[in-house]
């Protein structure tokens, strides 16, 4: 994958940061173009929903689902658009690996005027054993106008204090 195409002078790295759920849990834009999304959430003891096993808890991959997910959306578009989940579908299959990153892939397959359809995976040592899967939808243009998230240009800013 390439680097995150950009959108208005931001890139949608940006829109991570400017995400306070996101930004909470660290999550990363690993790699993002047309094929899909990869992002990531470090391993955080804050994190971890089982203190018996030190797995981290279920809402935090169904979190990092949906976000990859929208993120492909993005990509996908290629514009930017407000979208909304109006369905996400997930199938768990295992616990994450204590002392592991967990990684979300995202691909949007289809794009019609009004919905975007998206398959996800998420893992930790190896994407063929996914802890994982979810199917979504999104609503395109969900709202009448883009809000204005004030980025700075990509790459300026980085690590500036929030």
């Amino acid at each position: 994958m390439t680097s995150p195409p950009i959108f208005g002078g931001a890139s949608l790295a940006s829109f991570i940061d400017h995400t306070p759920q996101a930004r909470a849990l660290g999550m990363q834009l690993i790699s993002l173009d047309k094929s899909g999304a990869v992002l990531s959430i470090p391993y955080r003891e804050d994190l971890i929903g089982d203190p018996d096993t030190g797995v981290i808890a279920g809402g935090v991959v169904t979190t990092l689902l949906d976000h990859a997910c929208g993120q492909s959306v993005f990509a996908a578009l290629g514009v930017p658009t407000s979208i909304a989940t109006l369905d996400l579908r997930i199938d768990y299959m295992r616990g994450a690996e204590p002392g592991l990153a967990v990684f979300a892939h995202a691909h949007c397959y289809k794009l019609t005027h009004s919905i975007a359809f998206v398959r996800a995976t998420a893992y930790d040592r190896d994407a063929a054993d996914p802890l994982a899967t979810a199917q979504a939808a999104f609503m395109l243009s969900a709202n009448s106008t883009v809000p204005s998230l004030d980025l700075p240009p990509s790459g300026a800013g980085a690590g500036a204090g929030a």
